[in-house]
C-alpha cells in the first residue's frame, strides 16, 4: 500500500508570498543560509493539521471529513503582519510572519483537529498559534550565532503586508525532493456562510 505525507492548510496568495519574501530580504541577507533553512516563498502556508503518512484509501475519508467540516464555518479574512520566533526569542527554532484572524479561524482548526482525531490521526500536543513559517533555525549553533539571529529579528519590523481571504481549506501532499519539499494541492473544501471580515480579530502571536 502506497503512502503519502499529507497536511491540511490555508493557501497564501502568490502576491502575498512575494511581499513576505521582499519584506524579509534584509533578514535573509543578514543571516544567510548557514544559520537558517529558509522556506521557499511558494511553500509559505498556514497549516491547520499535519496528518503524516496517509494511504490512498484514507484520502477519500479525509476528503469527506474536510468537506463536512469546512462547510460548517464562515469564510473569513486574515491580516498578515509582524515577525517573531518560536519557542521564544532567546531560543529561536522557527522564524515566522504573524497573522491576525477572527475567531472563525480557530473554530475551523479545532473542528478539523477533532474530526481528524475521529479518523485516527493523533492530536497535536501544541496549542494552535496561527503563523506563517518562513525559516527554521539549524541545529547545534553556538550561543554567539543564536544571539546573531535574535539581534537580526529584533531589528526587523514588518507592518501590514496584506489580507488573505479564506474561503476554503485545502488538502496537500508533500514530496521531499533533493531541492526541498514540493507541495501539491490534492483537494479543496469550501467554507460556508457569510464572511467574518472584521471584529474579534486576534492579535499577532508575537503581541499576545
Amino acid at each position: 500500500m502506497s503512502l503519502l505525507r499529507a497536511f491540511i492548510a490555508v493557501e497564501i496568495p502568490s502576491s502575498l508570498q512575494k511581499k513576505i519574501q521582499e519584506s524579509t530580504a534584509g533578514l535573509r541577507k543578514t543571516l544567510g543560509n548557514e544559520l537558517i533553512r529558509w522556506v521557499p516563498p511558494q511553500n509559505v502556508h498556514l497549516t491547520l493539521k499535519f496528518l503524516g503518512d496517509v494511504s490512498s484509501f484514507s484520502l477519500e475519508l479525509i476528503k469527506q471529513m474536510l468537506t463536512a467540516e469546512a462547510a460548517q464555518y464562515p469564510c473569513f479574512e486574515m491580516q498578515v503582519e509582524g515577525i517573531g520566533s518560536f519557542p521564544n526569542p532567546r531560543r529561536p527554532r522557527v522564524i515566522w510572519v504573524g497573522l491576525r484572524a477572527p475567531a472563525a479561524l480557530e473554530s475551523l482548526q479545532r473542528g478539523i483537529e477533532s474530526a481528524s482525531a475521529r479518523l485516527g490521526y493523533a492530536a497535536d500536543e501544541k496549542s494552535f498559534s496561527p503563523h506563517l513559517t518562513i525559516g527554521r533555525v539549524k541545529q547545534n549553533l553556538s550561543a554567539l550565532e543564536i544571539q546573531r539571529i535574535r539581534a537580526a529579528l529584533e531589528e526587523t519590523k514588518i507592518g501590514l503586508l496584506g489580507v488573505v481571504h479564506v474561503d476554503a481549506a485545502h488538502l496537500f501532499k508533500s514530496d521531499l525532493q533533493p531541492s526541498g519539499s514540493v507541495y501539491t494541492r490534492l483537494f479543496s473544501a469550501k467554507c460556508g456562510g457569510l464572511s467574518a471580515k472584521s471584529g474579534g480579530l486576534s492579535a499577532p502571536i508575537g503581541k499576545r
